[in-house]
């Protein structure tokens, strides 16, 4: 008999569990990319125009080469190295394109007078000599500084330039949390007695803390830094943040400030998350002065570009106390060089520039640029286009 009862009650929560379970899907969205193998066929504008547009931005968005009405130009796009796949896909999306493709910077000069647009694997300032129909150069990372340095491309207003904004979100944000997750939580400390063989009793020298309840600045709150936001709140932190538009907050973000006001906003924060292009009016802005108006015992998280923080500066913060610790998968110089006291230092987790890399990091950028490439054949406005004065 009580087995019986038992067995009941079993089952009738096995039942409730399932229910919960489906009303908690039914209530999420489903993730875009995170399941996929491969990205949605991108064709007018069906789901592969939806999947890419919640990934880039039409902010900005221009036609890079206007077709007459009813009509496909022939075009020519050049490119590195493209797998059969990828390739296959773009000639479908767009069929009057002529992709040539295997391409170095050396090799693309042959084929510079015909091209229409290039990857900026071929980019060089010798191919924008000779390449007087150029209209599209498609940046295959989310920052362009690199780029900003070409006054053909810069000062053309003919050329659009594109990039991989939002793209690489997740799996930076993902790699950000981990880092700070590192030096909060004391993993490495934990680590170093697994690899002994020690169950570790004794406390850490310094104490671990819990993220619930503090407050993470995230400056720069665009396509990476909304990610980071998100996560941020879903670890209970109240988020604060900064940005140049006048775009309204997210519903997990309390405040956004202007850049003007970074000085006052630091002594709020117990984590700092620098998400910034970088661009001359963001170079060094991490200086003295800023890791001074920080909260004594905050966290720096840079996974933007290395020169955005001032490393004398770093280095000065971190050895007085002043900051808790530093997650940095950037660094300036880059490569960090060995001599470097940051290596050495316990509260710093550094990687070498990888916060990208995931699997999911392909499929959106493949998904992004499938459907630009369909957008140029189609003479539509192309996604993520960057504004060039502005350098993102």
């Amino acid at each position: 008999m009580y087995s019986d009862v038992m067995r009941f009650l079993r089952c009738r929560i096995v039942l409730v569990a399932v229910v919960l379970a489906c009303a908690g899907c039914a209530s999420r969205p489903a993730p875009l990319l995170g399941a996929m193998q491969s990205p949605p066929a991108a064709g007018g504008g069906g789901a592969g125009a939806e999947a890419a547009e919640a990934i880039g931005s039409t902010r900005n968005s221009v036609v890079a080469f206007a077709m007459p009405a009813g009509q496909r130009v022939p075009l020519t796009f050049l490119t590195g190295d493209v797998s059969e796949e990828e390739l296959a896909e773009w000639k479908k999306a767009a069929p009057n394109v002529n992709i040539v493709a295997g391409l170095d910077r050396q090799s693309a000069l042959t084929h510079a007078g015909e091209a229409q647009a290039i990857d900026v694997r071929v980019l060089s300032p010798e191919l924008l000599a000779k390449a007087p129909k150029l209209v599209w150069v498609a940046a295959l990372s989310a920052g362009v500084d690199r780029y900003m340095s070409m006054k053909p491309l810069v000062e053309n207003d003919r050329i659009v330039l594109t990039n991989m904004r939002a793209v690489h979100g997740p799996a930076i944000a993902d790699h950000a949390f981990g880092m700070l997750l590192v030096l909060t939580r004391n993993l490495e400390y934990y680590r170093d007695s697994q690899e002994s063989g020690q169950w570790q009793e004794n406390p850490p020298p310094t104490p671990s803390t819990s993220l619930h309840g503090k407050t993470m600045l995230v400056v720069g709150i665009g396509g990476i830094g909304s990610e980071i936001a998100q996560r941020a709140h879903g670890f209970g932190m109240r988020v604060i943040a900064t940005r140049r538009s006048e775009t309204p907050a997210p519903d997990y973000v309390e405040r956004v400030g202007k850049p003007q006001d970074l000085l006052a906003m630091l002594p709020e924060a117990d984590v700092v998350a620098v998400c910034v292009p970088l661009t001359p009016e963001t170079r060094g802005v991490f200086n003295e002065a800023a890791f001074k108006a920080m909260k004594q015992g905050a966290h720096l998280i840079n996974i933007a570009r290395g020169q955005v923080v001032e490393t004398d500066a770093l280095l000065a913060a971190l050895k007085s106390g002043h900051l808790a610790g530093a997650c940095l998968d950037v660094t300036d110089p880059e490569p960090l060089p060995v001599d470097s006291p940051l290596w050495k230092m316990k509260n710093v987790v550094i990687t070498p520039h990888v916060a990208a890399d995931a699997e999911v990091t392909d499929q959106r950028r493949r998904t992004l640029m499938l459907e630009n490439m369909r957008r140029f054949g189609a003479g539509e406005p192309l996604l993520n286009v960057v504004n060039k004065k502005a350098g993102y």
